[in-house]
């Protein structure tokens, strides 16, 4: 789309409604055909690559869990290669893009020079230590951090544990010693009584919902609730149930949130900002889960109402 873009600012450029509308054009494709926007372009590119596995397994609402930290981990490990070895790659890559499109070549041992400031700063940096080191080697080092901050080791374990309540393929991720240690992440609802309790229940809690046919092709914990609700098992086995319960309190940190925030942008929008907590709350509900607000009948809703 690279030629297709500059063919549409060359439009706007000769014959723009406006001269504020020709020198943004004029603005854009200088900065489209300078050799830093080149290599921004490439170098992001590679990155957001890297992660689009992993942001699309942590944005689906049926998560795998586990198989997402096994995302993250292949992700940290594939930016700690493509640091050391994806420089002289990628580099090839722009040069041969600039050749194409005609943008001029900054040669790599020259001294970089700094546009808009005071050169004094870029004083003994080449363009290969800008590129490579400020630039190449500083972005993957941000999301190498990012990744580190936003799933610390604990977060991870804590996600792993609660993976093991999934019923999917017939509880085929259940492991007893993982959720044990889930319940240790809760001191003041599992006291030391409780925790050898729990292993008890858990053994005789597998046993009986495996041989339990209306159980047999359920899907997500939250359906589990459901099902162990209706069919009174919750009575059984309260302390499985209530470590089922503090499970579910976890997917609101994750995806579903950003989702409503940015709902909230459409919902109570400039002309609807005098709009009272409970109407935008419902409005987002609507909004947020249309998939499932689609499927029912306007007859139904009349009918309702």
């Amino acid at each position: 789309m690279f030629s297709s873009v500059l063919d549409v600012l060359e439009i706007i450029r000769e014959d723009g409604m406006n001269s504020e509308q020709r020198m943004e054009a004029i603005v854009l494709t200088g900065i489209m055909e300078s050799f830093n926007f080149v290599f921004m372009l490439h170098c992001l590119r590679r990155i957001l690559a890297v992660t689009n596995e992993l942001s699309q397994a942590l944005q689906r609402k049926d998560q795998d869990i586990e198989n997402a930290m096994s995302l993250l981990k292949t992700s940290k490990e594939r930016f700690k290669l493509m640091r050391e070895n994806d420089w002289e790659s990628l580099l090839e890559e722009v040069l041969s893009f600039c050749i194409k499109h005609d943008i001029d070549i900054l040669n790599m041992d020259d001294k970089y020079k700094l546009r808009g400031r005071s050169r004094r700063k870029s004083q003994g940096i080449t363009n290969l230590h800008h590129f490579r080191y400020e630039l190449f080697n500083n972005i993957i080092d941000i999301q190498l951090t990012k990744l580190d901050d936003r799933f610390t080791e604990t977060s991870m374990e804590l996600l792993l544990c609660v993976a093991c309540l999934s019923p999917n393929d017939s509880f085929s991720t259940f492991n007893e010693e993982k959720l044990i240690c889930l319940a240790l992440f809760y001191p003041s609802e599992f006291s030391i009584m409780d925790l050898m309790v729990l292993g008890d229940q858990l053994d005789t809690y597998i046993i009986d919902l495996r041989g339990d046919d209306e159980l047999s092709d359920i899907k997500g914990i939250a359906n589990l609730v459901e099902k162990m609700v209706k069919t009174k098992k919750n009575l059984i086995f309260p302390l499985v149930y209530m470590l089922i319960k503090l499970s579910l309190l976890l997917p609101v940190t994750t995806a579903t949130v950003e989702r409503v925030f940015s709902a909230m942008h459409i919902v109570k929008s400039r002309l609807r900002n005098m709009m009272g907590d409970k109407w935008m709350n419902d409005s987002l509900v609507v909004y947020t889960e249309k998939d499932i607000f689609n499927k029912i009948d306007n007859e139904a809703i009349m009918k309702r109402f």
